[in-house]
């Protein structure tokens, strides 16, 4: 059987162009977090799978890639379901059973575990930052890939919103060091005990939040008439949807609707998310370097079931999806420990970012000068030294020395190499060909 030389559909492979950007903006990022105190871990990117269907992704549970259990276990459990099959004269083995864990789907999750595990050796508040591959059995399209990379920036102990605000302001100026600011991305925000408090308010049932909630998540694509209607078609009374639409229309996108949103809607939990959004907006915006705008979004939903509190997102110019997002995921470390944790969490859709960066033509700023060596075949050894020699003070100095032996068709050689980034030569000849 031959190979086969294309990676797994939704996977890529990276050319050493497009890698230099992305050490340049993982430096970047990890350089900016490092200096609001954010510290650097790791977590497998193997999980239990009774953590990863724990009901805490939302849709991202259906896209898990599981791994089998090995050995003796995966054949104990095919015999086991086998023999079950017989018994119950079905055509076909259940799958269930068969896989003890599976690829994360996010770093969340695993970061909640890694604090359960860890918290007595940890700082409080413990201050996260983690990168690394996430996977997803997704659709692939543009931005969108199978396994992607994350970046995020986690506090975990402290349940005042001086959390958010410093996720907030760390992450605009990583995204500002980027190229992007205040025309060309913003941050939506919002409280998912807004958005059940606004249910609660047009007469929806509490139970079928969710449900509802995943209708509104669809406003910035299908507009409130979509809303509606879907609403309508799902058998909710009209009087209902029309005292939601009324709410969701009255108010703009500034700290102060916020704060009215919460004291319209008639209970203390929506009335305390209010003022939660609005004093984080508030706060921002008194920040004179801030990088990006602030928006209040009272349909902002998140998909995660894990939030709790302030939800927010990052959009950028023309693009059509999300670039990073984050919240608030009190309840998450309790599923672990017995005992709740205040959390909140903000990632960088670093895919997302580089697909920007990318059809833009970043280059790397203030990178090394790239000189290659070009050296004739056959250079004596003695010779070939005292050039290694050079190549090797010129490094120390910090210049990028290539050194290859010299091509017959040396012009093309040197058009090859610019195209890598290549910009000064030097070209090596034995001596005795320069007599």
């Amino acid at each position: 059987m031959a190979f086969i030389k294309k990676p797994v559909t939704g996977m890529r492979d990276i050319l050493p162009d497009e890698m230099a950007v992305r050490n340049y903006v993982m430096q970047v990022i990890r350089d900016t977090y490092g200096k609001y105190g954010f510290s650097s871990m790791m977590t497998p990117i193997v999980e239990h799978i009774e953590n990863l269907t724990s009901k805490q992704g939302g849709d991202n549970e259906k896209l898990i890639f599981k791994v089998l259990k090995r050995g003796d276990k995966l054949a104990e459990e095919l015999a086991s379901l086998k023999e079950q099959a017989e018994q119950d004269g079905d055509q076909e083995l259940s799958v269930e059973g068969l896989s003890d864990s599976g690829l994360r789907y996010d770093l969340t999750l695993p970061l909640a575990r890694y604090y359960a595990n860890n918290q007595s050796k940890l700082p409080q508040p413990f201050k996260a930052l983690q990168m690394g591959p996430v996977f997803r059995a997704d659709r692939p399209q543009k931005g969108r890939f199978r396994q992607f990379v994350q970046c995020d920036i986690d506090i975990l102990g402290d349940g005042t919103n001086l959390a958010e605000k410093e996720l907030i302001l760390a992450t605009t100026e990583a995204l500002s060091k980027l190229g992007f600011n205040e025309d060309s991305c913003r941050i939506i925000i919002n409280d998912r005990r807004i958005l059940f408090g606004m249910i609660a308010y047009a007469g929806l049932p509490e139970e079928d939040g969710e449900k509802i909630l995943i209708v509104l998540d669809k406003a910035d694509k299908i507009g409130p008439e979509g809303v509606d209607a879907e609403l309508l078609s799902m058998g909710y009374p009209e009087e209902s949807v029309r005292k939601l639409r009324e709410v969701l229309s009255g108010f703009g996108e500034d700290a102060e609707s916020a704060r009215a949103m919460g004291r319209a809607l008639g209970s203390p939990e929506a009335e305390a998310a209010g003022e939660n959004v609005a004093d984080i907006m508030e706060s921002i915006q008194a920040v004179h370097s801030r990088h990006v705008r602030l928006a209040f979004t009272p349909t902002l939903v998140r998909g995660m079931g894990y939030y709790t509190g302030t939800i927010f997102e990052i959009q950028a110019e023309g693009f059509g999806s999300s670039v990073g997002g984050g919240g608030r995921y009190d309840r998450m470390i309790g599923k672990f420990t017995g005992q709740d944790v205040p959390a909140v969490g903000f990632s960088i859709g670093f895919e997302r970012i580089m697909t920007i960066l990318m059809e833009n033509g970043f280059t790397v700023p203030g990178a090394a000068v790239k000189t290659a060596y070009l050296i004739e075949k056959g250079m004596p050894a003695e010779r070939l030294g005292a050039i290694f020699n050079e190549a090797i003070e010129k490094r120390a100095q910090g210049e990028q020395i290539l050194m290859a032996w010299m091509a017959k068709n040396k012009k093309f050689q040197k058009e090859t190499l610019m195209k890598e980034g290549y910009t000064e030569f030097r070209d090596f000849y034995r001596e005795e060909l320069k007599k």
